[in-house]
């Protein structure tokens, strides 16, 4: 408890002097200095908590505290205490990231041991831990710990993560966790109490070409099919796919619990934009799959550091299961919470090249939906327009059937340009959110979603269509823009 109040001291001495130029107005931020992994999405006592992989004594990533907010709606956020320090013997470097269930009435977090013995050369050992707490505020690691003391003789160093749900009356744990050879996988656990841990064997492993380390891993059952959501380190970029330093994608097929063989396609990418990492979900009581990514992405430039603060984490996302086995995330349905004034720009009305509809709000959506069958366009989209030349530009080529994210004039001055392939037919729907250092990117209800980090340094001058064929005006329907002021929930 004494490592948590000293946490809180230094969050409301940082908070006295961050420079607030680009925090963010609706998302999930911690008070002040670094966060990185969503962590223990749960529901418990009729509310939605996240934590987080925290840093409260400064802006860069340093030793992991468990962050945390609660919501009543998944849209407006409450701050709590830090839930976990790190600094006993069974967690010394580190709460790395974790899950958290509902036990029967005790909220039971289930986290990474980080522990260096050489950590000028990054050499460590990780452990799984618990901790409990009945008001879902105060958290208590039991005197079991750690209740997962090594990994497999056959594992790397690399053993992390846990996500844990409970299947009939058995607990089930995932790990992410790597081979001695660098070949990354995911292995599987099962307990009956949550204290005492059977190894089972590996879930899914890599094929060679998916990266040495799985981070983060989620399974769950999605239409009838089961889902692994994973992020590999070190997959070679490839095209327009894995062009960030690491990625965070999905396998499905089917799986039998009484044999361990889960039988799957190819790995996808679940987000093409900049800043989309470590994903975690949930399964609400309303029957959703809910989930959270980090918006940021490791060893990306981070202009925030120099204002007291560091890190986000995404709109929550009703993910689905759409054909080919595709996984589809849009903003799920209480983000029209945030929404303050409407603006029905146009509807059904021709435009040729630019079409500017001016607006100062930093925090908005828009939707935007082009008719494609008749245009002479080879290319439509949309501009979040800012003074003196900054721009965020979305574009469409119908020909290339490839939506473009170009934030290069918006504070990503190198690498600033992510593709995503979509297949409008006849019709592009964009929903977009703005924040003051975000974008988020939705098209024709998540067939492909694009998220980054912005940094813009002039005041917004407002939101603008455009039709081209080549260096030319070219004509294309828009049967609707809409856009909508949203809500500071912070203040």
């Amino acid at each position: 408890m004494d490592r948590i109040k000293q946490a809180e001291e230094a969050l409301t001495k940082t908070k006295e002097t961050m420079n607030q130029r680009y925090r963010l107005g609706y998302h999930i931020m911690a008070p002040a200095n670094w966060i990185n992994d969503p962590n223990g999405l749960v529901q418990f006592n009729g509310e939605y908590h996240v934590f987080y992989q925290h840093h409260p004594y400064n802006e860069n990533w340093g030793p992991m505290h468990w962050g945390h907010v609660k919501s009543k709606d998944l849209v407006h956020w409450e701050h709590l205490p830090v839930a976990l320090a790190p600094g006993d013997v069974c967690d010394v470097d580190g709460c790395f990231s974790g899950s958290a269930v509902d036990n029967d009435g005790e909220l039971t977090l289930i986290y990474t041991g980080h522990h260096y013995t050489d950590k000028e050369n990054d050499v460590f050992f990780q452990n799984q831990n618990i901790a409990v707490s009945r008001d879902g505020v105060t958290f208590e690691k039991i005197g079991e710990n750690p209740v997962i003391a090594k990994p497999p003789a056959d594992s790397a160093h690399h053993f992390r993560d846990p996500k844990v749900w409970k299947h009939n009356d058995t607990w089930y744990m995932i790990l992410g966790n790597a081979t001695k050879e660098k070949v990354g996988r995911v292995i599987l656990y099962r307990s009956a109490d949550l204290r005492k841990w059977e190894y089972v064997g590996v879930l899914a492993q890599s094929d060679g070409t998916l990266g040495f380390m799985w981070e983060c891993p989620d399974f769950f059952e999605l239409d009838g099919k089961y889902v692994l959501m994973i992020s590999p380190q070190g997959i070679e970029a490839d095209g327009d796919d894995y062009n960030n330093l690491f990625q965070t994608g999905y396998l499905v097929g089917d799986y039998d619990y009484d044999t361990n063989e889960f039988v799957h396609g190819a790995f996808t990418e679940l987000d093409h934009g900049h800043d989309f990492y470590a994903v975690q979900t949930l399964l609400d009581s309303k029957g959703r799959r809910i989930a959270i990514g980090w918006m940021d992405m490791w060893e990306a430039n981070m202009p925030t550091k120099t204002d007291g603060w560091c890190g986000a984490l995404t709109l929550p996302r009703e993910v689905t299961l759409g054909s080919n086995n595709k996984i589809l995330m849009n903003p799920v349905e209480e983000v029209s919470l945030l929404r303050e004034s409407e603006h029905h720009v146009c509807k059904n009305k021709s435009i040729s090249g630019d079409y500017l509809v001016k607006t100062k709000e930093d925090l908005l959506e828009v939707k935007a939906v082009f008719e494609l069958t008749n245009t002479t366009a080879s290319a439509v989209g949309l501009k979040i327009r800012g003074l003196n030349d900054e721009e965020t530009v979305i574009t469409y080529h119908l020909e290339q059937q490839k939506l473009i994210l170009d934030c290069s004039k918006s504070g990503k001055v190198e690498d600033g340009v992510r593709n995503a392939t979509l297949e409008a037919n006849g019709l592009l729907t964009l929903r977009i959110f703005i924040d003051r250092s975000s974008i988020e990117v939705f098209a024709n209800d998540g067939q492909a979603t694009m998220t980054s980090r912005i940094y813009p340094g002039e005041e917004r001058l407002g939101v603008e269509l455009f039709a081209y064929n080549g260096d030319n005006n070219s004509e294309v329907l828009v049967q609707e823009l809409t856009y909508w002021n949203l809500k500071d929930i912070w203040k």
